[in-house]
Order: C-alpha cells, then structure tokens, then sequence
C-alpha cells in the first residue's frame, strides 16, 4: 500500500487546513446548543435541538474534517490530482460553512427559509467537490483496494447528500414523502455509504504505516467496500417499501460487516510494533469500540423491539456513532495528518538544503494527551446525559466544549509553528547555496 504514496503531488497546505480548522468550532457550537437547551435537547432524538447537533457533529465537524482529508488524500495516496485544488478548496468550503450554519439554524427553529438556503449551499458545495474529486479520479485503475473504496465512498456521499436536499426541501410539508424513513435511511447511507466506506478505504494504507500494524487482509480488501455498498443498497429499498423481513436481514448484514471492520483493526492494533500507543491509536482504539458498542444496540433493537422504543436506546446509539465513533476517529486522524502536513511542506520550502523540524515537535504531546482526555471526559458524560439528562446534561455540555476549546486550541498551534517556521526556513534557504551535484 505505501507504495501508492505520491507526496509530491501535495496540494498547498492551506487547501486542507480551511477545513481542519473549521471543524472544531462546529463542535464548539454543538456544545454551546446543548448548554443552552439543557435536559430538554435530549428528550428524544427529534427535538429540533437534538436534530440540530447531530447535523453541527455530521456536516459541520464531520464533512470539514473528511473534505479537508480528501483534498490532501487523493493525489497522495491514489494519484488522483485535483485541479486547481486551493481554489477547489476556497470554494466548496465557502459554501459548506454558512450551508452548515443555516442548517443547524433551519432545524432548530423549524425554518424554511434557512433549510432551503442550506439546501441550495450545501448541495452547491458538495456538487463542486464531487464534480472535482470525481474528475480527478476518472481513469485512475480501481483495481487497488484503497482506490475503489474512495470511489465508492464518493457515490455514498453524492446519495447522502442527495437524500439530505430532498429532507431539507420536504421538511415544511411541501412534499408528500415518508419523511421518518427517508431520515433513516439519509443517515445510514451518512455513516455507512460515506463515512464508513471512506474511514475503511483510508485505514488500508494509514493504519499499517503510521500505527505499525499488519496490513489488512486481502479478503477484507477485496470484499468490503462492495459488500457494504450492495447491503446497504437493499436495505435502503427494503425499508423504503416497508419489506421488514428482508430488511431486518440486510441490516443485520451490516451490522456484520462494521463488526468485522472494527474488530479486525483492534486485532491489527494488538499486533502494533509500536511499544506504547500514541494518541492517534487510542483514538483509533476508542472509536472501534464505540462502533462495536452501537452495533450490539442495534442488534439488541433488532431482537427486542420494546426496548429499542425507549427514549434512551436510539440517544445512547446516537452518541455512540457520532462522537464515540466518528469525531474519535477523525480526531485521532487530525494529530496525524496535521504534522506530517506541517513537516512535509517546511521540508518542501527548505528545498533540500534546510531540514524542517520533527514532527513530534508541531503539537506538543502533552497538549494532544490532554485534549484526548477532555475528549474522554466528554464520551463518558454525553453517554451519561442519554441516561439520566438531568444529571449529565451540563456537564457533558461543558465537558464537550473544553475537549472542542481544546482541539482547535492544538490545531491553532500547529498553524502558529508552520507560519514560523516556514519564514525561518525560506530566509535559510535563500542565504544557503545549494549542493553542488556530484
């Protein structure tokens, strides 16, 4: 799989830290809204404020964090060069921003005005990625493994956020549409068609290069990303034509397939050369088991219908997904992809002449252990608050926004050492000559 690596072809660095950046003050403002609605927020997982932070969690943490990767990932690791990617970049993520606010504004006020705007931004945003990544990678041989699930996480995206216009625009009643299934069956295509397919194309190459693991084993590469796409596509259907049997079984074959995926990268994670595991790994570890915690709930509403009617069941799967397993992940994959973007383009302005500095050095490992402590606090009491709101709500609130605070607080700093250091390392290199060739 490294061999697929093309570091040269790295876009400029500000075309993936717009979004890096942005993501965690959407976070920011999920705990802000859950401060501010109290108990009340998770009375069920329809309250316009409920709806509201999952879509901050979904569309303004997550598809930041998963665009901005994307950006630098594609003609890294599949060789797919995105044209004019900071203007690409500059563009998607000047309309994903406001789209991403007046969404969660439309949601909680049940505005319709604010829901079509966000419709027409978000849709216009994730069109011109799709349209631009989806060039980039028009020709490229799907024959690896790592390409066709960046493919196919592509379409699971175009589906999701296809589903997510036509909710947006049916939301004021406009439509007749089975709007609760329709929902359902929008944030399965979100967690599994996107971001699963995607998190697993991209943990083929990152986790055995930067976690020092066995590489993935060829039958979960050749198989998964079709067989997850090709579930989830009949479940959809099954579900949309009210098929329960069927559909029961097609979503127990999902819950199946992300039972594999995380438990075979805990086992790869036990096999790790690395003799103590850094944040990125425990962020990684966290996330595994939050997805295999949500798969048994899911199972258990499979198997026993009363309790899955219960208030609590479908918030603690929900927290779960989205912050257990999800923004863990993409957390963990932040403190990796960050440095090794603020080394390899220092290393780039130093033109071989002037070494750029470690990257252990671009955020301070006490400050990445800290957040992943805060971050901890808040999984704990989140999951708390969908048991006993009145107890947690607060305080998960609070513990949310120090983790956040915390995220972009690191991430500011990696900003901060890259702009010194880059101007130290140009003035270097132009007063040093360079090597003579022999």
């Amino acid at each position: 799989m490294q061999a697929l690596l093309s570091f040269d072809q790295a876009p400029p660095i500000s075309a993936p830290f717009r979004f890096f950046l942005t993501a965690p003050v959407f976070a920011l403002l999920a705990g802000l809204l859950l401060l501010v609605s109290g108990p009340q927020l998770l009375a069920s997982r329809w309250t316009p404020a409920a709806l509201a932070l999952t879509h901050l969690i979904t569309v303004g943490f997550m598809l930041q964090v998963m665009l901005g990767a994307l950006i630098q990932i594609l003609p890294v690791v599949a060789g797919a060069n995105i044209a004019q990617p900071l203007r690409i970049a500059t563009g998607v993520h000047a309309l994903l921003v406001p789209g991403a606010v007046l969404l969660a504004i439309g949601l909680l006020l049940s505005d319709a005005l604010a829901l079509q705007l966000a419709a027409v931004t978000l849709g216009l945003g994730v069109a011109i990625f799709l349209a631009a990544a989806g060039h980039a990678l028009w020709g490229v041989p799907s024959g690896n493994p790592t390409i066709l699930g960046l493919q196919l996480a592509l379409v699971g995206l175009a589906i999701t956020a296809g589903l997510g216009i036509v909710l947006a625009l049916a939301l004021d009643g406009s439509f007749a549409l089975p709007l609760l299934q329709l929902t359902t069956i929008h944030f399965a295509w979100g967690f599994v068609g996107w971001s699963t397919i995607l998190l697993a194309a991209v943990a083929l190459v990152v986790v055995p290069m930067f976690q020092m693991t066995p590489p993935y084993p060829s039958w979960f590469a050749r198989f998964f990303f079709w067989s997850a796409l090709v579930v989830l596509a009949g479940w959809s259907t099954a579900h949309l034509l009210e098929w329960y049997q069927p559909a029961a079984v097609l979503a127990s074959g999902m819950l199946l397939l992300l039972t594999v995926f995380a438990a075979l990268t805990l086992h790869l994670q036990r096999h790790s050369k690395r003799a103590r595991f850094d944040a990125t790994q425990q962020y990684w570890r966290l996330a595994m088991l939050s997805a295999l915690a949500a798969s048994a709930l899911s199972l258990i509403s499979l198997l026993l219908p009363e309790p899955a009617a219960s208030r609590q069941l479908p918030l603690l799967w929900g927290v779960l997904v989205l912050f257990g397993s999800l923004m863990s992940v993409s957390t963990g994959m932040l403190y990796k992809i960050v440095p090794f973007l603020v080394w390899l383009h220092l290393q780039n302005a130093g033109g071989g002449r002037i070494l750029a500095p470690n990257m252990q050095q671009v955020i301070a490992k006490r400050q990445i252990d800290h957040q992943l402590h805060a971050h901890l606090t808040a999984l704990v009491l989140l999951l708390a608050a969908a048991l006993q709101p009145e107890w947690f709500t607060y305080p998960a609130a609070v513990a949310l926004l120090v983790a956040s605070g915390w995220l972009l607080r690191n991430l500011l700093a990696a900003t901060a050492f890259y702009r010194q250091h880059r101007q130290r390392i140009v003035s270097l290199a132009r007063a040093t000559p360079a090597p003579r060739p022999g």
